[in-house]
């Protein structure tokens, strides 16, 4: 009886134990937050996405995959459908992709946002919103496998008809040819070697007096440019005193002005005033010519006077002059 009480307790406390353990698992991972179904409808392969994988928006896990089967409005697309919490700023602009995780092969669902606005694809038959789904970079690698594949081959091809048996004599030949090349280059350069040891050393050393020839001719240089510079001072001296206040340029300047006002004055005042002495001049000598005449013409008119004037024509006392008559 003792054996078969220790046999129940250990159940019970088995029993016991497993319901603590389940009700923990449930405890930790238990979500209270409030989650928004959408749908995606993909035509290629999701291999390697499983339910329960993470969703995520820009790298933040903000859901989980509720379920993968197919597309019953579109033969041959698969369907999944995600749970995404309400907190995540989806836009009309939001796509979806799928991620895969390093090397394991486990995908994941990555929603991004393009930045524009994209066309509103209809609901399901469920009535969930749907998100595009673009093909992942690695989907459109396999989709252009066979192009890569192809020029791969054909540039397999070409590099084997580079490498034909006729095109690596002629790369032998090349190669030979570059070799002599080499050969005869250097043995121009031993012979140019030779020619700079043989005829270059004694002008070489004769460089040193040329190079004291020149160091003295640059001294003489230097003297003459040492005289001329003193030249050039003594010269901008006496430039400096000539055009300094007061200096004989200025004093020069202020004679040829003095000078200019008394031509000035002489043109405008003397020259006007002889002019008029020289009119009055010439009228008292015409007046003194007229007195002349009239002394010449009746020399008693300076003892008794101009006497009266003869009267004119029209005038009291007026006669005519006679005309004496021609003879026959």
């Amino acid at each position: 009886m003792e054996n078969k009480a220790h046999a129940v307790a250990a159940g019970l406390f088995v029993l016991i134990v497993a319901a603590l353990v389940a009700g923990l698992g449930m405890w930790l991972t238990r979500d209270t937050g409030n989650y928004h179904s959408y749908e995606l409808s993909s035509r290629e392969g999701v291999s390697g996405l499983q339910e329960q994988a993470a969703v995520r928006y820009k790298g933040v896990a903000v859901g989980k995959v509720t379920k993968i089967g197919f597309d019953p409005q579109i033969s041959g697309n698969v369907l999944i459908r995600i749970a995404v919490h309400e907190t995540t700023p989806l836009t009309p602009s939001t796509f979806a992709i799928l991620g895969y995780q390093g090397v394991t092969g486990l995908a994941y669902v990555l929603l991004d946002d393009a930045g524009e606005a994209q066309a509103t694809l209809p609901a399901g038959p469920s009535g969930l919103p749907r998100l595009p789904l673009r093909n992942s970079p690695f989907s459109q690698l396999a989709d252009q496998g066979q192009a890569i594949l192809g020029r791969v081959n054909e540039a397999v091809q070409r590099i084997n008809q580079l490498l034909n048996d006729d095109n690596q004599q002629r790369i032998s030949t090349a190669l030979g040819h570059l070799g002599q090349a080499a050969g005869s280059i250097h043995t121009l350069g031993q012979r140019l070697d030779a020619t700079v040891s043989q005829r270059l050393d004694p002008a070489l050393a004769a460089l040193p007096p040329l190079a004291r020839d020149f160091s003295q001719t640059l001294q003489l240089l230097q003297g003459t440019s040492s005289a001329v510079t003193g030249a050039a001072r003594a010269w901008g001296h006496t430039a400096g005193q000539l055009n300094a206040p007061g200096g004989a340029l200025e004093q020069a300047t202020v004679g040829a002005q003095a000078l200019n006002h008394a031509i000035d004055r002489f043109n405008h005042g003397t020259l006007a005033h002889i002019e008029g002495v020289s009119d009055d001049a010439a009228h008292a000598a015409r007046q003194l010519g007229g007195v002349a005449a009239k002394l010449n013409d009746n020399p008693q008119a300076l003892i008794y006077g101009a006497g009266p004037a003869v009267p004119g024509p029209g005038e009291p006392g007026f006669v005519a002059p006679v005309v004496p008559l021609a003879q026959p």
